[in-house]
């Protein structure tokens, strides 16, 4: 088992929950009367979600090959019937599930994304440069799933989709050709939803404005910007210490979901913040040796698809928290509140898992019949060397005769 990648995870999940109980409670007492509101149940998904991380870390994860399509059907399924449910903040991502809670079926769709996708490379890995395989399939997979997501709408969320499989993708070995093309089919996309989906143009349009000048709006659009970098700059070097925030106070919305980065740097300040960035950094670099030893190619994909999908979500939530991209609502893994995604990241952690004690069987097994090969070859030349004195030998004595 790869120790420093659990170690990493666990404080990831650890670290996620103490700034989910910092910044959530006063927010959770303003709207329920209850300061832990937030995170209680969080702390039920975030033990869930670490049994569904050993339960994944203990099943061979050649099973995914199965089980790719049906969850990518699943998640088809759910993220059609989530366009039924009301709306919340002018979108629809979640369906509700009377006496559970709720369910945000775009979290499975980037879990299955990754399957198939894997699923159809290391199957066809020879065939790759075709259009036919290492175009065609994914592009129908990847539109129809960013058709679907659009129409929520969840811009972020489709942006990180289409990135995790342009990633897999290019590590599978698709033409750049292809790449190139797919630009110019993406800006004719755009265009064609500006023009099937007209709704979309004022809710981009708007973010956009208030991504250029947030103060132009400071009551409306550019509310939330301006506030979450009032938080950053608040905080300086070492921040304002822990539970100390003042803007997580009803001044950041949603402080305790896609805007907690900004109250972590509030309260912990800049090295509070670096602390977070290396954490992921680090978990990066060790998806990234883990997908290099592991056993095949299908292994390998998925730790890419899944340490991919990790980082640029990170990357893309501290990138709208400091106002560098357009607010876009994501969330940050492993600490922004949501069962969903908390629960899914960690069942994708346990399968980096297993296919890191794959690699290490595997590598073990590799190096016992390589030391069974080294033996083999020493017992053939000390017989060969034997051989030879001997026939030394024999020369010597007819010599003498």
């Amino acid at each position: 088992m790869d120790l420093p990648f659990l170690v990493l995870v666990l404080t990831l999940v650890g670290f996620g929950l103490v700034m989910l109980g910092s910044a959530s409670g006063a927010v959770a007492l303003y709207r329920r009367g209850d300061a832990f509101a937030y995170l209680r149940p969080q702390l039920l998904y975030a033990a869930m979600g670490i049994a569904g991380l050993w339960l994944a870390s203990r099943v061979d994860y050649h099973i995914y090959h199965k089980l790719a399509w049906p969850l990518l059907a699943l998640s088809l399924v759910l993220l059609t019937a989530v366009l039924f449910m009301p709306e919340y903040n002018g979108c629809k991502r979640w369906l509700v599930l009377p006496g559970v809670g709720t369910l945000q079926p775009s979290e499975i769709a980037k879990f299955a994304v990754v399957l198939v996708f894997s699923h159809i490379i290391s199957l066809n890995h020879d065939r790759m440069r075709s259009f036919a395989v290492g175009v065609l399939p994914f592009v129908l997979v990847l539109g129809v799933v960013a058709i679907l997501m659009l129409l929520e709408p969840h811009l972020s969320g489709t942006v990180l989709i289409l990135s995790i499989g342009a990633v897999l993708m290019f590590v599978g070995g698709t033409g750049l050709r292809w790449f190139m093309l797919a630009g110019a089919g993406g800006a004719a996309a755009i265009g064609t939803a500006i023009v099937l989906m007209p709704e979309l143009v004022p809710y981009a349009a708007d973010r956009l404005n208030s991504w250029l000048d947030p103060f132009a709006d400071p009551l409306g659009d550019g509310h939330q910007t301006i506030q979450s970098l009032y938080a950053i700059g608040s905080g300086g070097a070492a921040g304002l210490g822990l539970g100390n925030s003042r803007q997580k106070h009803l001044f950041v919305p949603e402080p305790q979901n896609d805007f907690i980065f900004s109250i972590l740097c509030e309260e912990l300040g800049f090295l509070g913040a670096c602390a977070v960035i290396l954490l992921f950094s680090a978990l990066l670099w060790r998806g990234i040796t883990l997908a290099a030893h592991a056993p095949d190619r299908f292994g390998a994909l998925l730790v890419v698809g899944f340490v991919v999908q990790v980082a640029l979500q990170a990357v893309l939530n501290i990138a709208v928290v400091t106002n560098t991209i357009p607010n876009t609502g994501i969330s940050l893994p492993f600490f922004s509140s949501g069962g969903t995604s908390l629960i899914l990241l960690l069942a994708e952690m346990g399968v980096m898992v297993n296919i890191g004690r794959n690699g290490e069987r595997v590598a073990q097994q590799r190096e016992q019949m390589r030391a069974q090969r080294e033996a083999a070859r020493a017992e053939r030349e000390a017989e060969l060397a034997r051989k030879t004195i001997d026939l030394a030998s024999a020369r010597a004595a007819r010599t003498e005769q």
